[in-house]
């Protein structure tokens, strides 16, 4: 597959000269606006955001972080975050890679409604959708009578955590991967197709190599939405501690009962929403440099 390996650097090489003269990007003409008044204006907002933030780490020195993530009920809600999350998003990868590649299609006839129907479950409110996914697969739902004879139960399980996670969270990572797709130069495929390429062999070595950053963010961005969710997981799983508590769970049991708890995995949700931000903002700076283009 040599051949197809050079198709992917000439792609590449395209991608940073497709401006035409290989020259680096022009700057970006400013708005017009001074920027001393931007600034001020930009203050409340950013202020509002903020300073509810750092409040969060003011309310929790080192010492009592360390102290309340010790408390079996916060490694608990920590572990099962970890796990259902990963087991998401890999679902979220496995399964909507296909819709990406799908929605990617210029020539996909409904390609609008099906756009629009994938990113419904970004819109509609979690309780909502913790409803919906109760009315489908809960135990007097839709789907009951061919899962009771099967002999599964889905609702108040960990596998209730994963279905809601994967419901609300996928999207995300199927956007992504559909732009990722669409991105690519026909020319790629086509030359791989005459190369001899099969179906598996382009996906393989021409669009996922192209499309990794975007698959990678989407990836990122899933997880990090799986992580935080909470309406859909209360309503589908319930918020049993060591079997659906997952930690936006505990923190709203923590408030009643434990701030302490609450504060410390409220500080854990922030950070590791925050790396999650900045690895797919590392990722779409090295995609955005290799083409030639400021992701500023």
């Amino acid at each position: 597959m040599a051949a197809i390996g050079d198709i992917v650097n000439a792609q590449t090489g395209r991608a940073r000269v497709r401006r035409g003269d290989g020259s680096p990007p022009r700057a970006r003409p400013g708005t017009g606006i001074p920027s001393w008044a931007t600034l001020a204006l930009s203050v409340p907002l950013l202020l509002l955001i903020g300073l509810p933030i750092l409040a969060i780490f003011f309310r929790t020195p080192p010492q009592a972080l360390v102290e309340s993530l010790g408390t079996p009920q916060a490694r608990a809600a920590l572990e099962l975050s970890l796990r259902t999350t990963a087991i998401s998003t890999l679902l979220a990868i496995a399964l909507g890679t296909p819709v990406g590649l799908l929605l990617a299609r210029q020539d996909l006839r409904f390609g609008r409604a099906l756009d629009t129907f994938i990113e419904l479950p970004i819109l509609i409110p979690p309780s909502v959708a913790g409803i919906a996914l109760l009315m489908a697969f809960g135990r007097s739902g839709v789907f009951a009578g061919p899962l009771n004879a099967a002999g599964i139960t889905l609702p108040f399980t960990p596998a209730a955590v994963i279905l809601a996670q994967i419901f609300v969270a996928a999207p995300f990572y199927v956007k992504a991967a559909a732009l990722g797709f669409s991105a690519i130069d026909g020319e790629a495929r086509e030359a791989a197709e005459i190369d001899g390429a099969n179906p598996w062999q382009l996906f393989q070595h021409i669009l996922v190599p192209l499309a990794w950053p975007a698959l990678l963010s989407g990836a990122a961005t899933t997880w990090a939405r799986a992580l935080g969710e909470f309406g859909a997981t209360i309503i589908f799983a319930g918020n049993f501690p060591g079997r659906t508590q997952t930690m936006p769970l505990a923190i709203y049991l923590g408030f009643e009962m434990n701030m302490d708890v609450a504060l410390a995995l409220s500080v854990v949700l922030i950070a590791l929403a925050f790396l999650s931000l900045l690895v797919v903002k590392v990722l779409l700076r090295r995609d955005f440099a290799a083409n030639g283009k400021s992701p500023d």
